[in-house]
């Protein structure tokens, strides 16, 4: 198949670009700039300029391939609500292309917006009173596409952290804000569970689904239902070198600000149905393992 990507040049992007080359796709990788021109060819795909604004760019790129995968999104947590409606706006063209052709467009979203404390799995709800819940409208726009509009539409929920070698992404970060404030919090008991997937693993998920994936369905990369969080900071706090230390939410946020809030999110979710469906076993490292080996250099 020819696959359009978005976010061809991020940690995921690249994985999944690679993953897609390897087992005898062409891939088109959105580009914004002339550094993810560069990065989207040497993964291996043929780069097409535009970002997430450039609706034509969009369209244009959905019309020239087989299916789409659409990871591309503004992590601008100052305004997610922008970020979610320019998601949408995205969706609805590429989605206007493929409408009657029965391409996949699968998308990316989150177990964040999941019911928390109990195990999640792919038929869960998510919650919609919630600040994440915005983009949540996005699933429900690709499943209005698949019942309507004849498109093969499939939403894939990513843990709250993807990990791996080169992650540029909320544990960086959250290391960085910790080696500043000379010590690692976790909120509360420790106990909030997140699941977690290596990027390799997902990229091969991302594969299945488009090339058998359900019209309408949901499906969970995660390869670990839940690491304790007391688990992943003590491993932080024993390559700082750091006390780590217990705090309430509000405590913790004049350590680590709006990402108190994540920590104290208790998110375990199952992927069992999806690895049923589509024959998916996560074969890399574990969080923790990976933290070891890969966050500290």
């Amino acid at each position: 198949m020819r696959v359009f990507v978005t976010g061809a040049a991020g940690f995921i992007g690249r994985a999944t670009v690679q993953e897609l080359v390897k087992n005898g796709h062409q891939v088109l990788g959105l580009a914004r700039n002339d550094a993810h021109v560069e990065a989207v060819t040497k993964a291996g795909a043929e780069a097409h300029k535009g970002d997430l604004s450039d609706i034509e760019s969009l369209k244009s790129g959905a019309k020239a391939a087989d299916g789409v995968i659409h990871l591309a999104f503004i992590h601008d947590f100052k305004d997610f609500p922008g970020a979610c409606a320019t998601d949408r706006a995205a969706i609805e063209a590429m989605g206007e292309v493929l409408a009657g052709t029965n391409k996949p467009l699968i998308i990316a979203s989150g177990t964040l917006g999941l019911p928390k404390g109990t195990l999640a799995v792919e038929d869960t709800e998510p919650e919609r009173d919630i600040p994440m819940s915005d983009r949540v409208k996005s699933a429900d726009l690709v499943y209005a596409l698949s019942k309507e509009k004849h498109v093969r539409g499939a939403v894939v929920r990513f843990t709250p952290t993807v990990h791996g070698a080169g992650d540029p992404g909320m544990l960086p970060r959250l290391i960085d804000m910790y080696r500043q404030k000379g010590s690692v919090v976790y909120v509360g008991d420790g106990s909030a569970r997140w699941p977690a997937v290596h990027r390799d693993d997902a990229a091969v998920l991302l594969r299945l689904v488009l090339e058998k994936g359900t019209a309408g369905a949901t499906y969970h990369a995660v390869a670990e239902q839940g690491v304790p969080m007391k688990d992943i900071l003590t491993v932080v706090s024993e390559h700082l070198q750091l006390p780590l230390k217990g705090q309430s939410v509000q405590e913790a946020m004049g350590a680590v600000g709006f990402f108190a809030h994540l920590l104290g999110m208790d998110n375990p979710t199952s992927s069992e149905k999806t690895q049923k469906e589509l024959g998916w076993h996560p074969t890399q490292p574990g969080l923790v393992a990976d933290l070891e080996a890969n966050y500290f250099s």
